[in-house]
């Protein structure tokens, strides 16, 4: 029986990025993405306007997620929950699986 070959898929580092946005903010405690701290060193990082940087290393992705959580939530838990979620989403939609998924909380949204 003869072997064929179907290709290959290739994923845009872009599609990495809107998952692991999108699982984030569907995360209860999390308000919106922060844009990047850093000036012109993230002018050069794949998703720095979008508050999400991705790597991919050796069939591992690497995350780190900027965000603004909403008020009166334990950040500890809001962060392991999005580290979770991200993760998952991640490794069920791509089949890709995550190195580390780092959270940096930069700020909280009080309702005035």
């Amino acid at each position: 029986m003869p072997e064929y070959s179907f290709g290959k898929t290739t994923i845009a580092p872009e599609v990495l990025i809107t998952i692991a946005r999108m699982s984030a903010l569907n995360t209860p405690g999390v308000s919106r993405i922060a844009s990047i701290p850093g000036g012109l060193n993230r002018v050069f990082k794949r998703g720095a306007s979008e508050g999400v940087r991705a790597e991919i290393e050796d069939g591992l992705a690497y995350l780190d997620l900027f965000l603004i959580l909403k008020q009166d939530v334990n950040v500890r838990e809001v962060g392991r929950q999005v580290q979770q979620t991200v993760a998952r989403s991640v490794s069920e939609m791509l089949g890709i699986e995550v190195g580390h998924v780092n959270i940096h909380v930069e700020g909280i949204d009080y309702e005035v």
